[in-house]
């Protein structure tokens, strides 16, 4: 059936939108799913895999359909704004999100760990429960609850991982150079630049992990570094593995000339999302592993 000409002096609105109720299920099938399968329920795994596949099948679909009607001509400069509203906010939250781990780290750094070594306020719960204890940093706990480990060295792995989301920030700028100035194989390469790197750091971050767990003694278990270290880290590692994805992506509908040089929202708005990894990364560079 044909499709209906786009009129531009209405805000586009899809009809019969079935995506947002799938994605909910699958949402709701993965939280259920992993609160049972912490608990020791038996389908509490099955019922976290069957959300996440519910929850792949609609990223699939619905953002298929967003980038069917883009192409298609339907979305205007009003949904353009709307677009772009939209990552700003969720970027925000993502700071946030990201401010919260950090917030964390600081107050068992600078307070917590103190203040139990019988600094200012701390000092009768020192003498009382942890006499002994140094407050020092990385700590494995009062009474070593933490147990021996030893941390990432900074200027190893993580430094190059450095270099990786630096030099993939560059990349990813010429990749927008080169869009601007209507170069699809330059666009296409410098976003394949990209994405090998972003996957690169993924890489060389699961072998830190192991090394880790395997070598260093250090896990989730060793006490509250290892749990902010793999924290922090960990959900930074996630956000760089949807990044690469989210490039990918980019890459693919490059190469088939979905953008041009004055109509490349997505693009963009995955090019602001790998410059806010990138930042953070600095930051947890300098706080979790120099510092």
């Amino acid at each position: 059936m044909a499709h209906a000409a786009p009129d531009h002096s209405h805000y586009y609105v899809p009809h019969h939108a079935r995506w947002p109720i799938v994605g909910s299920f699958g949402i709701t099938a993965l939280v259920v799913g992993a609160a049972n399968m912490m608990n020791g329920s038996d389908f509490g795994v099955y019922l976290m895999y069957a959300g996440i596949a519910i929850l792949v099948i609609m990223l699939f679909g619905w953002f298929g359909q967003v980038i069917r009607e883009s192409v298609q001509g339907y979305y205007n400069s009003q949904v353009d704004t709307s677009f772009r509203m939209g990552m700003v906010w969720f970027i925000f939250s993502e700071v946030m999100f990201f401010a919260a781990f950090f917030g964390a780290l600081f107050y068992a750094r600078a307070l917590a760990v103190p203040w139990l070594g019988g600094e200012g306020t701390g000092a009768m719960t020192n003498a009382l429960l942890w006499q002994g204890y140094d407050a020092v940093w990385p700590t494995n706990g009062p009474a070593d609850l933490g147990g021996d480990f030893k941390t990432v060295p900074a200027f190893d792995v993580p430094l190059v991982n450095t270099l990786i989301l630096l030099t993939s920030g560059l990349t990813v700028t010429m990749a927008h150079w080169a869009l601007k100035k209507a170069r699809r194989r330059a666009l296409v390469l410098w976003l394949a630049a990209t994405v090998a790197l972003g996957f690169y750091f993924v890489y060389l971050q699961i072998g830190e992990y192991v090394h880790a767990y395997t070598e260093l003694g250090l896990t989730l278990g060793s006490g509250i570094y290892g749990s902010t270290f793999f924290m922090l880290t960990g959900f930074h590692g996630m956000h760089v593995t949807l990044g690469a994805i989210m490039l990918t992506v980019i890459m693919l509908r490059s190469a088939k000339g979905h953008f041009s040089d004055e109509n490349h929202f997505a693009f963009e708005a995955v090019a602001w999302y790998w410059h806010f990894v990138d930042v953070v990364w600095l930051g947890l560079f300098l706080l979790v592993y120099v510092l």
